[in-house]
């Protein structure tokens, strides 16, 4: 479920990204923005697009931590403390 997520986020991010291309073409074609401007608005957005990605993987991995708390579940460093302790017995 968390790939098909993943999957359709990536693909709505790569629809967008072709429709903002497509139109500023459009704009350039029409003498309303230069390719210079259009250059700044793209590297402008894959900057912001890489700041949101950073976030949303944090957020992400802060949710999975929560969770796997409320489910008990053990950890790598729990399971190696763990055997940590069985082998000093």
């Amino acid at each position: 479920m968390l790939k098909d997520l993943i999957y359709i986020g990536l693909g709505s991010a790569l629809l967008a990204k072709e429709k903002v291309e497509e139109e500023l073409e459009k704009l350039i074609e029409k003498g309303k923005l230069s390719k210079e401007e259009a250059q700044k608005l793209v590297e402008s957005a894959k900057a912001k697009a890489k700041e949101e990605e950073q976030k949303v993987r944090e957020e992400l991995k802060e949710a999975l931590r929560e969770v796997i708390k409320e489910l008990n579940l053990a950890t790598k460093d729990d399971i190696k403390e763990l055997k940590k302790l069985l082998k000093d017995k």
